[in-house]
C-alpha cells in the first residue's frame, strides 16, 4: 500500500486549504459546494478526494468532524448515473446515529444532481417498509452491517449494478463484531467495485480487510491533531480504587455542562453511574446491550443537555458527535495511544474550548509516557488534594426532555411543536431547546424550570391538531 501522510509530508500538508475548484468535479457539483460553503478542503479531503476521484481503493484515517463524509460522498457521487434506477453506491456505518448523518449529509451534496433516491438501512426498524422502498428503486443506500446482510439474505438487496462500497469507521464496526458481515456482504459486490476505508485508528483487523477485499489501495494517513489552546489536558494520579469518587471530585471543582467519562469495562461503567446517581449527578450511560429505542434516548438526552455525564466504553461511545462537549474525563487510560488522542477529541471541536482530564494509577504512567510521545506534550500532572473547591451544589443540566408520542410516521416536524410551545402554550422560543423527531417519538428539550409546566400545557392543548401524550423524562 502507498502511504501518504500529511503531517509529515510538506506537499500533502499544504494540501489542507486547497479549493475544492482544483478538483475535477462537475459544474453543477462545484456549484453546490459554493452553496453550501464548502470553500477548502480539509486534510482529510485534500488529501484523500484526488486518489478516490482517480478511481483508485483508499484506506483513510479519519474521525467523526474532520470531512470525511464528503470524502468519499463526492466520489461515489461522481461516479453515479442518476438514470439507472439501481444500487450504484453501499454506505457501511456501525449505528444507526451516524447512518442517519451520513445519509443527511449526502443528501446535501446530492441536490443538484437529478433525482437520486439514498435510502437508510439500519436494524431497530421493521424490514417490511425497507422492503417496500427497495421495490422502488434506490441509487445509493446506507446502512448497518446486520440489516444490508438482512435484505441480501432475503434477497430485497441486488447489488448488480454497485460501483462504489465505503466503509466508514470501520475499526469500530470491527470491535462491535461485524468482521463476518462486511465480509459477507463485500462478497456480494462485484468485484470491479471501487472501495473507500475509513477509520479513525488501524488495528490489525484493517489490515486483514484491506487484504481480502481492496484492490492496491493507496493510504492516506493523518496523525490526529488536536490544538493545544482549544483541549486543556491535565493528569491526575490516583490510586485504582479511588478513581470513581475522583470522577466526582472533577465534576464538582470544573462544573462542566457536558461530560463524557469513558471507562475501558462495561462493569466499571455501572459502577461509576451507581457512585454518581448517589451524589446526585443526573448521568446516564451507553453499553453495547441497550434495545435501540433507549440508546437513542440517551443519546437525544445527552445531546440537548439533559444529562450532565455520559458514562460509555469506546465501542458503545462510536458514531457520537455531540456539539458543546465540555470535558472528556479518562476514568482509564487506554492502552492504545491512538483512542486516547480520539477520545478527548470530541471536546474543544470548532471554536469552544474544552478539558480533557485523564485519570492514572501509578500502573499507568507508561501508557502516559507513550501517549506523551505521540502527541509531542509534556503531562500537566495535578493532584486531586487541589480541587478542593467547596462547592458541592449539586451539577443539574440546564435542560429536562420530554418526549411526544408521535413522530415521522404522523408527519410531525419540530416546528410543529415549537409552535405548540410558543404559540397556545406561551412560552419563549429561549425556553425550547433542541428538538428531535423520531418515527414514533419527538423529543423536545425545555428549560428546566419550565418542564413540569411545559407537559401539563402540551398535555391539554394540541400539536398539529391533535392531543397529545407527554411527559418528562428523568434519569
Amino acid at each position: 500500500m502507498n502511504e501518504i501522510i500529511p503531517s509529515a509530508s510538506p506537499s500533502v500538508a499544504s494540501a489542507a486549504g486547497r479549493s475544492f475548484n482544483e478538483l475535477p468535479l462537475s459544474p453543477s457539483m462545484q456549484e453546490t459546494l459554493r452553496q453550501l460553503e464548502y470553500l477548502t478542503m480539509t486534510p482529510i479531503q485534500a488529501a484523500s478526494l484526488p486518489l478516490a476521484l482517480a478511481g483508485h481503493d483508499l484506506i483513510a484515517q479519519a474521525k467523526t468532524g474532520s470531512g470525511k463524509t464528503a470524502a468519499f460522498a463526492l466520489p461515489l457521487l461522481t461516479r453515479l448515473n442518476p438514470r439507472r434506477f439501481a444500487v450504484q453506491a453501499m454506505v457501511l456505518c456501525p449505528t444507526r446515529e451516524l447512518a442517519d448523518q451520513v445519509t443527511q449529509e449526502i443528501r446535501r451534496l446530492a441536490r443538484s444532481e437529478g433525482h437520486i433516491k439514498i435510502l437508510t438501512l439500519c436494524g431497530g426498524t421493521t424490514m417490511r417498509p425497507q422492503r417496500a422502498s427497495l421495490e422502488h428503486g434506490a441509487h445509493i443506500v446506507v446502512g448497518t452491517p446486520g440489516r444490508i446482510m438482512d435484505h441480501l439474505e432475503r434477497g430485497s438487496l441486488n447489488l448488480e449494478a454497485l460501483n462504489t462500497l465505503v466503509l466508514d469507521e470501520a475499526d469500530r464496526m470491527l470491535d462491535m463484531g461485524f468482521y463476518d458481515d462486511i465480509a459477507f456482504v463485500a462478497k456480494q459486490c462485484p468485484a470491479g467495485r471501487q472501495t473507500l476505508l475509513f477509520s479513525a485508528t488501524f488495528p490489525e483487523g484493517i489490515a486483514r480487510l484491506a487484504r481480502q477485499f481492496l484492490r492496491k489501495p493507496q493510504e492516506v494517513k493523518l496523525l490526529e491533531q488536536h490544538e493545544g489552546s482549544k483541549i486543556r489536558q491535565r493528569f491526575y494520579e490516583v490510586k485504582h480504587e479511588e478513581r470513581l469518587q475522583a470522577v466526582a471530585t472533577l465534576l464538582k471543582h470544573y462544573r462542566p455542562v457536558s461530560t463524557l467519562a469513558f471507562c475501558n469495562t462495561r462493569q466499571q461503567c455501572r459502577d461509576l453511574l451507581e457512585v454518581l446517581h448517589k451524589q446526585g449527578f443526573h448521568a446516564l450511560t451507553l453499553h453495547g446491550e441497550m434495545e435501540q429505542r433507549d440508546r437513542d434516548q440517551v443519546l437525544i438526552q445527552f445531546a440537548n443537555r439533559s444529562c450532565s455525564v455520559l458514562v460509555a466504553t469506546d465501542v458503545a461511545a462510536r458514531g457520537l458527535d455531540i456539539a458543546q462537549l465540555e470535558a472528556v474525563i479518562n476514568v482509564d487510560v487506554t492502552p492504545d495511544p491512538e483512542v486516547h488522542i480520539h477520545r478527548i477529541g470530541r471536546t474543544g471541536r470548532a471554536e469552544e474550548d474544552g478539558w480533557a482530564l485523564s485519570l492514572c494509577s501509578p500502573a499507568d504512567k507508561r501508557r502516559i509516557a507513550t501517549i506523551a510521545h505521540m502527541m509531542d506534550i509534556e503531562p500537566e500532572w495535578h493532584t486531586l488534594g487541589s480541587l478542593q473547591s467547596g462547592n458541592d451544589a449539586p451539577l443539574v443540566p440546564p435542560m429536562v426532555t420530554l418526549p411526544i408520542l408521535g413522530g415521522r410516521k404522523e408527519k410531525f416536524r419540530p416546528g410543529d411543536v415549537l409552535g405548540a410551545l410558543t404559540g397556545e402554550a406561551g412560552f419563549t422560543r429561549e425556553q425550547v431547546g433542541k428538538i428531535t423527531v423520531t418515527d414514533q417519538t419527538t423529543y423536545v428539550a425545555v428549560a428546566r424550570n419550565i418542564a413540569h409546566e411545559a407537559v401539563r400545557r402540551l398535555s391539554a392543548g394540541k400539536v398539529k391538531g391533535k392531543t397529545v401524550k407527554v411527559r418528562a423524562l428523568t434519569d
